[in-house]
């Protein structure tokens, strides 16, 4: 008996000591990041995979970390008013949105998301794509890591450099050399709205050869890009210079 709960014991403080470990690991993996360009994704290596496989004559991802500093303040705009218009209220997730895509899912139909961009950098940067509980689970931790490590502007500047705009190119210098043939920098509000347009389905959806669907969209997005402000509205999370 006394072996037993000495067995018991040491299984317990085992797995704390695991739980432990994988809890210093995460959070320096996440602080790594608040200074470091992530290398690659895990979604830009699957990309990458897909792309060989299927034989595609240039299956190389197009991918090039800026800053926020080197990209035009409509960019980050044009993402908040197509993707997340709470983005500088909630902490890592919009409960109002969660259980309005709850709601619409359960009568069928196209399944939708209810997904922060702090929720997407989590699962973009840090995770596998997926549907299971676990990985929402993990995912909800790890948006929590980084509202609280990085803040609302490196995660923003992130989002902006990984989120997959087109077919295996990923973030927005990338984007803008491919379809403007111009720096993010010198993106103006149409372009910025256009890229944003395309966030939902980026490969469906293109914005070299916007659809009707696209463009009617990149006007909404325009115009809420007015409505919330203009760039005014993200001032707070811009860079010093830009603040000027």
């Amino acid at each position: 008996m006394a072996k037993n709960r000495l067995g018991l014991r040491q299984l317990k403080l085992l797995f704390v000591k695991l739980i432990l470990s994988l809890f210093l690991i995460s959070v320096a993996w996440v602080l790594v990041y608040r200074w470091v360009a992530p290398p690659a994704t895990l979604h830009m290596l699957k990309r990458r995979a897909e792309a060989g496989a299927a034989g595609k004559e240039d299956p190389s991802i197009k991918y090039k970390f800026v800053s926020l500093e080197e990209m035009s303040p409509q960019l980050p705009l044009a993402v908040v008013a197509s993707e997340d218009q709470k983005f500088l209220e909630h902490n890592g997730f919009d409960f109002d949105a969660i259980s309005d895509a709850f709601k619409r899912n359960q009568k069928g139909g196209r399944v939708r998301g209810g997904s922060t961009i702090s929720q997407q950098v989590a699962k973009n940067v840090f995770l596998w794509h997926g549907r299971s509980y676990l990985r929402k689970a993990v995912e909800a931790y790890f948006t929590v890591l980084i509202e609280v490590l990085w803040g609302k502007q490196r995660i923003l500047e992130v989002y902006l450099n990984i989120a997959e705009m087109g077919d295996g190119v990923f973030g927005v210098e990338a984007a803008s050399q491919a379809y403007f043939k111009k720096p993010a920098s010198e993106v103006g509000r149409w372009e910025a709205s256009l890229l944003a347009a395309v966030l939902p389905n980026p490969v469906k959806y293109s914005a070299r050869k916007p659809s009707g669907y696209v463009l009617s969209r990149r006007v909404w997005i325009a115009r809420a890009m007015g409505r919330l402000g203009g760039t005014t509205y993200i001032l707070d999370i811009l860079p010093a210079k830009d603040e000027k």
